[in-house]
């Protein structure tokens, strides 16, 4: 089974879903946003900048059908179920965002990180990340009660484009210069580099994406450098060593079954539906941009998981209003189960490739 499973699992044996030993807390909760942007940014630092251009059309293609279906799909079943039409718009926006970090760690460990569906989920999340924010900035402004006004939408567009704009840049000609200075200087490169990965970080939320879009793309511009081997193994032995494992836990953490008897036709419906609208609809993405059925099948459970963006999204939503209280805890709960089950999902794709390709 993958590693992140024994964490997660951890997480919800301990926590509020069955012996309430562990409960979220400040310190955890921080630790485990450093955990999440130190694992995007060894993502970047692994991955093949020369293939994600290659497999930029098909990746826009996933993230495209990835988000419609969810859309859609998650639309009606909480229609149908019963909850407003407020509610359930939001419902399916919640589940239209996509969190790779969980993928990540599953690519990394089968050594699929640098596949071509490896980087077309990769470039597929990034894409899904923006439109998910601008989704919720759209939701807000037409299901909210104050009045964001149109203009707000228009200033995240704006400074998105330009944060890609920095960013592109950075990746061009900032990382090699900044590096090759702090070598010249004696500075202590990784040091430099977490610097960077956690301003970057900063500057993608000021930008209302989320802080692991900015990591992720920390990681590809020191990639470009010569110094990579060395930073990635140092930024691994800090992340794996406390902080990657405490986001892992923290996900499960958030699982709790407390009143939900009531619901669970509902919790059911929502958590079968989220992981076959993003397996179907990512998966689609794939196969019309020329992939086989087995890779777009590792594509689409890619992109099942939705972790700590779902999260936030949710969280949000409930602090705007957004959606009702009745059903939060419902949401939550089918957003770490789906988080829980994508690693199982994602690595059984990659073992019926892996037996197809050896029966031919």
């Amino acid at each position: 089974m993958p590693v992140v499973i024994g964490q997660m699992f951890i997480g919800i044996i301990f926590g509020p879903a069955f012996f309430n030993i562990i409960r979220q807390s400040e310190f955890i909760s921080t630790f485990s946003e450093i955990g999440v942007i130190l694992l995007m940014f060894i993502a970047g630092l692994e991955s093949n900048l020369s293939l994600l251009k290659k497999y930029f059309k098909p990746s826009m293609l996933v993230a495209i059908f990835g988000v419609v279906f969810p859309l859609i799909g998650m639309y009606l079943a909480s229609y149908y179920h019963g909850l407003t039409i407020k509610d359930s718009m939001f419902v399916s926006v919640i589940f239209a965002a996509t969190s790779v970090s969980i993928s990540v760690e599953v690519l990394k460990e089968m050594g699929k990180l640098n596949s071509k569906e490896g980087i077309t989920i990769l470039g597929a999340a990034v894409a899904d990340d923006v439109i998910a924010i601008l989704l919720l900035s759209f939701a807000s402004f037409f299901l909210g009660t104050q009045s964001s006004g149109s203009s707000n939408i228009l200033m995240v567009i704006f400074l998105q484009i330009l944060f890609f704009a920095l960013v592109l840049i950075f990746i061009k000609f900032g990382a090699k210069l900044l590096l090759s200075f702090a070598y010249y200087f004696r500075i202590n490169l990784t040091v430099l580099s977490l610097v960077i990965c956690f301003f970057a970080a900063y500057l993608a939320e000021l930008c209302d994406l989320s802080s692991i879009t900015g990591a992720f793309f920390a990681g590809i511009a020191i990639s470009q450098t010569v110094f990579k081997k060395k930073i990635r193994r140092n930024t691994e032995t800090i992340g794996y060593s406390l902080f990657i494992p405490v986001f892992f836990v923290s996900i499960g953490l958030s699982l709790q079954f407390s009143g939900m008897l009531s619901q669970l036709l509902l919790l059911t419906t929502i958590t079968i539906l989220s992981i076959f609208t993003k397996l179907f609809g990512a998966g689609l993405g794939a196969k019309l941009s020329g992939f086989s059925l087995d890779s777009s099948a590792i594509v689409g459970s890619g992109m099942v998981s939705r972790g700590e963006v779902a999260l936030i999204i949710a969280q949000i939503g409930l602090s705007r209003n957004l959606i009702s209280e009745n059903y939060y805890s419902v949401i939550i709960a089918a957003i770490v189960i789906t988080t829980f089950l994508s690693p199982f999902i994602l690595r059984q794709s990659i073992v019926w490739k892996k037996r197809l390709s050896h029966h031919e």
